[in-house]
């Protein structure tokens, strides 16, 4: 975490982890766009999603955005795991702990208060792993958050996600590179595996039946998965990738001394404008688990689910160069920050 960035970091220092291990000097990254009022309360939290850093994420941030730094202060913390905060990659080389969101949260919770002085976010805005971290946030600082926007995500990591999760891992792990539980050179062909099997699960049935991956220029479905999924995991490091596995597949918002795993507890804990965004053929974050959340955000300000209409799958609720679901975005969120 040396050399010239375009990024922050705060030291957390040794941290006391949910699993009782102590991590030492820990750190988090971070950036801001806007300007932070007098008030501090035009604060938008916008944590990262699986494998993003913060500058890949940032496109969603701009006047004509769905985030708008003239009107808020909008801060992206990277999770661990993604090779800019605390992650296997630019650890001392000894075992990477096990993480969770609710670790991510403690820390991230620091940041905005200790550095910030930060007591009220208008808006947690996140997608899929990101909206996970938007969801513990509501549960974990019900007086804080005014607002969530939980884009293509859950309160807990569902049985079916956790498969798909396993599938990926199994793809990647089967590189020869991983030896003694991690990887000691870049595992090239787990890469592609992981591409190829990610390629099936993050689009819908009907994308590829109705070939609009030819909208983003592909001549071909083999050029398709070539260009945008034999290497798009292999910008990070593969160590890296299976610690956030491990967080996204341990997330639950309820698992935690404060709620004991009692997930209607937790969720009657919300008191945020809750704005529950499911892709209608997401096909690991399913529209029926956001379903079944929303008849237990009972003491939320409100809530409402609005399923993205696309056929883009999980990728909906990240609509780089899909002007049509960006636009459902930016409405919705628009609508949200007037409540």
């Amino acid at each position: 975490m040396s050399g010239q960035r375009d990024y922050e970091i705060f030291e957390a220092g040794d941290v006391t982890l949910q699993s009782g291990v102590v991590f030492p000097a820990m750190k988090l990254a971070y950036k801001t766009y806007g300007t932070l009022n007098q008030a501090r309360d035009n604060v938008v939290l916008y944590p990262t999603s699986f494998s993003a850093q913060h500058f890949e994420t940032e496109w969603l941030i701009g006047p004509d955005g769905v985030l708008d730094p003239a009107s808020y202060f909008i801060v992206i913390p990277n999770l661990f795991g993604n090779g800019l905060s605390s992650s296997p990659s630019n650890s001392d080389g000894t075992p990477f702990p096990d993480v969770t969101y609710h670790d991510a949260i403690g820390i991230q919770h620091r940041l905005l208060t200790e550095r910030f002085g930060v007591t009220k976010l208008a808006l947690v805005y996140g997608w899929s792993m990101g909206g996970m971290q938007a969801y513990h946030w509501a549960a974990l600082h019900p007086e804080m958050v005014e607002r969530a926007a939980v884009v293509c995500g859950s309160a807990r990591c569902a049985p079916y996600n956790y498969v798909f999760l396993e599938s990926v891992k199994a793809a990647l792990t089967g590189d020869p590179a991983f030896r003694d539980g991690r990887f000691v050179e870049r595992p090239v062909a787990g890469y592609r595996a992981m591409g190829r099997v990610y390629a099936g699960w993050a689009m819908s049935h009907g994308f590829y039946r109705e070939e609009l991956w030819r909208e983003a220029g592909f001549t071909s479905l083999e050029d398709y998965l070539v260009r945008a999924w034999d290497m798009t995991f292999a910008r990070r490091d593969a160590n890296d990738l299976l610690a956030q596995i491990g967080i996204w597949q341990r997330g639950d918002i309820s698992r935690c001394a404060a709620f004991g795993g009692d997930l209607d507890r937790a969720l009657t804990t919300i008191k945020a404008h809750m704005l529950l965004l499911p892709g209608v053929t997401d096909r690991y974050f399913d529209v029926r688990d956001n379903e079944d959340e929303l008849g237990r955000l009972v003491n939320a300000k409100s809530a409402v689910l609005h399923p993205i209409p696309s056929l883009h799958g999980h990728r909906a609720g990240n609509p780089v160069n899909n002007p049509r679901d960006l636009a459902f975005l930016k409405a919705e969120i628009a609508a949200l920050l007037d409540k």
